[in-house]
């Protein structure tokens, strides 16, 4: 109940500090601004929801409202917000809700989609939802889907860009791994091998990841005290915390240490 009541004040005092504004969508900007702090909170979600009613067509309030419910898992209430942004604002987050699809609920088709209609918006240029190109995520969740052959063209597609303008240590470590593990999934371990080398070039040696998927492969080849050495290794930088991981969910093919040591069961 008191903190009910500290929500409403705290709701109270912004309308009235406000009220000398005479112009909506002016009150609604510095409410926004107000809710985008302690996200979550009741008072945040009392404010963004002010903001709202005050401006149904701010696409970012929408936006705002819909990340809680995300995070909590309560997807009709996610879905509705950030339905309502994109029909807003296509180009600021259709990427941004195909990301959510990607991570918090693994639809990869209608990831893909999202990201699909968000390229044809700007055909001159390649979108970088959430930091990364969309072929990035494009190659992420065809991987999702098993697509190996359309994964690793947009890999590739991501890799070749990003090396041309910025040099290939610019390239996020995780889209060779990535990379590797579509190749490796299909069966071209020496492509594989390629990737997880360009992994482990660019992550000073520590990649937990890299190092599992490589010593399978030797395995197969039957080098099994090069094996051996790649897992022990493995397991350590695992230990120390260098293994592709996601704030939220589990990233896609997350290895674990149980992983690790039941691989290294089988080498004795």
């Amino acid at each position: 109940m008191e903190k009910s009541l500290k929500s409403f004040l705290n709701i109270s005092i912004i309308v009235i500090c406000l009220s000398s504004c005479e112009d909506k969508k002016e009150k609604a900007l510095k409410i926004l601004e107000f809710g985008k702090y302690h996200q979550g909170s009741a008072q945040s979600l009392n404010a963004l929801s002010l903001s709202a009613e005050l401006d149904p067509t701010n696409a970012e309030t929408h936006r705002e409202l819909s990340i809680p419910y995300l995070k909590r898992g309560i997807p009709h209430l996610f879905k509705s917000h950030m339905d309502k942004a994109v029909s807003l604002s296509p180009a600021d987050w259709q990427g941004y809700r195909g990301y959510n699809y990607l991570w918090f609920y693994r639809d990869y088709e209608k990831a893909i989609a999202d990201f699909n209609a968000l390229d044809s918006l700007t055909p001159n240029f390649i979108d970088a939802p959430q930091g990364h190109s969309i072929d990035y995520w494009r190659g992420i969740a065809y991987l999702g889907l098993k697509d190996y052959k359309s994964s690793i063209a947009f890999f590739e597609k991501h890799i070749a860009k990003e090396t041309k303008d910025f040099g290939e240590d610019y390239v996020d470590v995780t889209a060779f791994l990535y990379n590797g593990i579509a190749h490796f999934e299909s069966g071209n371990h020496e492509k594989a091998l390629y990737n997880f080398n360009k992994q482990l070039k660019y992550s000073l040696d520590l990649s937990a990841d890299a190092k599992y998927y490589k010593a399978r492969i030797l395995k197969g080849k039957n080098n099994l005290e090069k094996a051996r050495e790649l897992i022990d290794s493995a397991i350590e930088d695992f230990k120390q915390g260098y293994n592709n991981k996601r704030p939220y969910v589990e990233t896609l093919r997350e290895i674990y240490l149980e992983d690790l040591e039941d691989f290294k069961g089988t080498l004795k």
